[in-house]
């Protein structure tokens, strides 16, 4: 993942799986990918547990970058009725309230995004699909603003 550039892409999507909680979290490069994304005024999109992978991403002033932000992700319920509450290293709805974000969600499993300016996520793997049309929707409308 180091050798991944910012200036190579014009966006990046997160798919979810719990697998960000454990590496892509605290991953330097994954973070630093996503800082240059976010200042190059690049969108981001992260769904599911991938909104887990912005606890450690600064803002240009060093805040979280979440703190102010409209957000979601996989929820503590939902987290719950898969059994892995326990197990997973944090949750997602706990770490984005506490960073700052202003977290909301919809009935389990139930498709849901959340847009903020660059920042695109989702609630859970229904929210997939929408995500991903949201990020070609901001993508399509940076274009034509070039």
């Amino acid at each position: 993942m180091s050798q991944v550039s910012a200036s190579d892409f014009d966006a990046v999507f997160y798919p979810g799986g719990h697998g960000p909680l454990w590496d892509l979290a605290e991953d330097a490069s994954s973070i630093a990918l996503i800082e240059a994304m976010l200042g190059a005024g690049k969108p981001v999109a992260l769904v599911c547990h991938a909104p887990g992978v912005l606890r450690d991403v600064k803002a240009v002033n060093g805040d979280p970058v979440v703190q102010g932000k409209a957000v979601t992700g996989f929820t503590n319920t939902e987290e719950q009725a898969a059994g892995l509450t326990k197990i997973v290293p944090f949750l997602v709805e706990d770490m984005l309230r506490t960073n700052g974000g202003n977290y909301s969600k919809v009935a389990d499993w139930q498709p849901y995004v959340v847009k903020d300016g660059l920042l695109i996520t989702g609630q859970n793997p229904a929210s997939s699909e929408p995500a991903a049309k949201e990020l070609l929707e901001k993508l399509s409308l940076l274009v034509n603003v070039k």
